[in-house]
């Protein structure tokens, strides 16, 4: 076709193309109502990957009350959503329950396995750490289920994540030994000063 050719007209199947390519992806905070595809999208990675060492999905209500502990403490638990359809989620929970660990979070960031390669993983993920960032947290840490995650890893090594160990051997899933992987990343500049918020409230023992 030349460059001053007509293009012909949009059929019926290219129409719904180009309006699902201008579809926005929106990022907000999760609710109640995201329960069961927060279950369908986490139950898909415990029963077919290494991300995570549960064995057993948990119920939509069992997500719903996993959010909400984590939500109590004021910490981001977002979802990605386009057309009405949760893509994934990412949140950030308190690293340990003991006071002294109240500047520190560990993230978490799970896709549905239909929509991974597109760029989701980072903008939950940094939407996520933004929201840390304006609480006044100062470090971040990643545990990441298998040594031979390159997507996670390689998702964590973009946002500035750099490796901080890697614990050899101590899960066993799908019948096989797996790693777990640290990685971690500074916020608001991590320990090159004291803490300027008064960080999670947490009473651990």
């Amino acid at each position: 076709m030349s460059a001053d050719a007509s293009p012909p007209p949009l059929g019926e199947a290219d129409r719904d193309a180009v309006e699902g390519a201008r579809r926005p992806l929106l990022i907000r905070a999760a609710t109640e109502a995201d329960a069961a595809a927060l279950a369908a999208i986490y139950g898909h990675h415990v029963l077919h990957g290494f991300g995570t060492f549960e064995e057993v999905p948990p119920a939509p209500a069992e997500m719903d009350h996993r959010r909400r502990a984590i939500v109590q403490h004021g910490l981001p638990y977002l979802v990605a959503e386009e057309a009405g359809q949760v893509l994934g989620y990412a949140y950030a929970a308190p690293f340990r329950a003991r006071a002294a660990y109240r500047y520190t979070v560990e993230d978490s960031v799970y896709i549905a396995p239909d929509a991974t390669g597109r760029g989701l993983g980072r903008a939950l993920l940094s939407a996520v750490l933004t929201a840390c960032e304006a609480m006044g947290l100062r470090q971040a840490l990643a545990v990441i289920g298998d040594s031979e995650n390159a997507a996670s890893i390689g998702l964590h090594r973009a946002l500035g994540f750099e490796p901080a160990g890697v614990g050899r051997n101590v899960g066993y899933k799908h019948g096989r030994w797996v790693d777990i992987v640290w990685m971690q990343k500074a916020l608001n500049g991590g320990d090159a000063g004291a803490p300027d918020a008064v960080g999670l409230t947490l009473s651990g023992h």
